[in-house]
């Protein structure tokens, strides 16, 4: 069983690095996710945040740190995709994720659950797992403290149709602001964290840590704003 609070302790005022490569993306490979995993380490990241059991798997060979665990999978019925039902709970849990992150929007998620009801399910099968709330609004980050989550993170805003069109940077984290002061849980800040600066601003606002991806682990992403910005 996990620790929380020695947990939260490792990951407090630091830097998580998202290691993440999508099935259409040029280093996707729980092989190469692992060696990112170790780059990040290596670079001083006090945690890890991945995408499916296999790169999970693979990264505790490579690195000791703690590791925030979704799995992305698309479901029909539903929008949600982010550790979106039972079925990714029991693959994160196998492989002894220390902290599972879901999507905690108010969307409905697959099969028609709720987030309550889903939760709950968690809960019951899983007590002792650590959850990470993803959201996109102030209400749901009240919302995810009021069902229990241990972590609320920013994963989401600017990704839902009520979030559409926000960053999380914008008018100094004004929404991130907002967030802190409404809830008492540990925030993460994560979303279109592309500089060092902003990260350090984050934690400046009062996030327990600050969790970035594309900025570090996806090149391609990386190569197109430089590409734009010579452009534009």
């Amino acid at each position: 069983m996990v620790n929380k609070e020695a947990l939260l302790q490792t990951l407090n005022k630091k830097l998580i690095v998202s290691c993440q490569a999508l099935e259409d993306e040029p280093l996707h490979s729980s092989y190469i996710m692992s060696r990112m995993a170790v780059a990040a380490k290596q670079g001083g990241a006090a945690g890890i945040r991945a995408n499916s059991k296999e790169d999970i798997a693979a990264m505790k060979e490579t690195v000791d740190l703690p590791i925030i665990g979704i799995v992305k999978r698309d479901y029909a019925d539903s929008p949600v995709y982010i550790t979106a039902t039972m079925k990714e709970i029991e693959e994160l849990v196998s492989v002894g994720t220390e902290m599972i992150a879901l999507d905690a929007t108010k969307r409905i998620r697959p099969n028609k659950i709720t987030l309550e009801e889903f939760i709950q399910q968690v809960k019951t099968t899983y007590p002792d797992q650590l959850l990470m709330a993803d959201i996109a609004t102030l209400d749901e980050a009240i919302l995810a403290q009021k069902l229990g989550f241990d972590v609320i993170s920013t994963t989401l805003i600017g990704y839902t149709e009520e979030s559409k069109g926000h960053k999380l940077y914008e008018n100094d984290f004004a929404l991130l602001k907002e967030i802190l002061e409404h809830v008492s849980v540990p925030v993460f800040a994560e979303g279109n964290v592309y500089t060092p600066e902003a990260a350090k601003r984050c934690l400046e606002l009062g996030c327990h840590a600050v969790v970035v991806g594309g900025a570090i682990t996806r090149p391609q992403q990386i190569t197109q704003r430089f590409v734009h910005t010579i452009e534009s």
